[in-house]
């Protein structure tokens, strides 16, 4: 401490709490400079100005801007994506549900831009993906013998 005064103060009140702890309490000759430094340390840390907190990070551009046909912006850096979710875990290690959670977003807030998913959609509807399910499998059992 830099003040003379405060560091007198300091030692005053750390001297009345271990002067009344103990006259209530018994406690070893040993066991009774740990506790002087233990509490004189505790005071000293309460007169520290607490960490200011972090002010809340502004979004890189709007939130209704954020949602494009073609792309989405980051709210983080503003770049444009047409997936989020692969720059959201690489660059910042956040999962969609922590990014919606930060910026304050609905549940259903796009990771995907709207036309690359139509697109991915149609591509895998062209190649067959999502139709007619599995086919049934071939009956199990032996064969009957042939006579």
């Amino acid at each position: 401490m830099d003040n003379p005064t405060a560091d007198a103060d300091l030692i005053g009140m750390t001297a009345d709490i271990v002067s009344a702890y103990v006259s209530n309490n018994q406690i070893e000759a040993g066991a009774l400079a740990g506790m002087i430094a233990a509490v004189h340390g505790a005071l000293a840390g309460t007169s520290q100005p607490a960490a200011p907190e972090p002010e809340p990070q502004a979004p890189a551009v709007p939130i209704k801007k954020s949602i494009t046909p073609d792309y989405l912006i980051s709210l983080e850096d503003g770049s444009r994506y047409k997936s989020l979710r692969r720059h959201l875990t690489t660059k910042y290690g956040m999962t969609p549900d922590e990014y919606r959670a930060k910026w304050g977003l609905p549940k259903d807030y796009p990771m995907v831009a709207p036309n690359y998913a139509k697109a991915r959609s149609e591509l895998a509807k062209a190649s067959g993906l999502g139709q007619g399910g599995r086919k049934p499998a071939a009956k199990r059992g032996r064969k009957p013998a042939a006579k």
